[in-house]
């Protein structure tokens, strides 16, 4: 199999829970942090750690744990924040996350941003030739953020395409 193959494998079987998936029990940071990384993990470098999530606690970008439980909604806007983070420093997530507050509900925006995610991913690794139209909507903030998700998809491809590089020619 071939290193085109290889990736493409991996991205096909990428999804991400939707909105309604998403626990319904509050969950604890490691469990935030785990369940976070669990379903990133085909994505490479899309990380997130349990003093990353502190710090976007501390700088508003979530709401704070209520008895230190996240709920479905911190963990969407987590989702979030660990995909875009790799592309967009702190200021300009803080804006992100404003706007789509402002936008729509954080359902709305989160399942938005998966099926968006999954259908750049496969456009970007040759699984399909066109990106199809997500959502109704087309504005502003849907335009951002499809670029956000473009770039981190290209960035993904990119890590994958030279880890493999660098595991061939070591």
């Amino acid at each position: 199999m071939d290193r085109e193959e290889k990736m493409q494998q991996a991205i096909q079987k990428f999804r991400l829970p939707r909105y309604h998936e998403l626990p319904t029990v509050e969950l604890y940071l490691d469990q935030v942090t785990l369940y976070l990384h669990d379903h990133l993990a085909p994505l490479g470098d899309v990380k997130i750690t349990s003093s990353m999530v502190s710090n976007y606690v501390k700088h508003k970008l979530i709401q704070r744990p209520v008895k230190k439980r996240y709920t479905a909604e911190q963990l969407a806007e987590l989702f979030f924040i660990a995909v875009a983070k790799n592309v967009l420093p702190l200021n300009d997530l803080k804006v992100a996350i404003k706007l789509q507050r402002q936008t729509y509900s954080t359902a709305v925006a989160y399942d938005y941003f998966v099926c968006e995610l999954e259908n750049v991913l496969a456009y970007v690794f040759g699984l399909k030739e066109n990106l199809d139209e997500i959502g109704h909507d087309h504005n502003e903030y849907k335009k951002m953020l499809r670029s956000i998700i473009m770039t981190v998809c290209y960035k993904v491809y990119i890590d994958m395409y030279f880890v493999d590089a660098h595991t061939k020619h070591g």
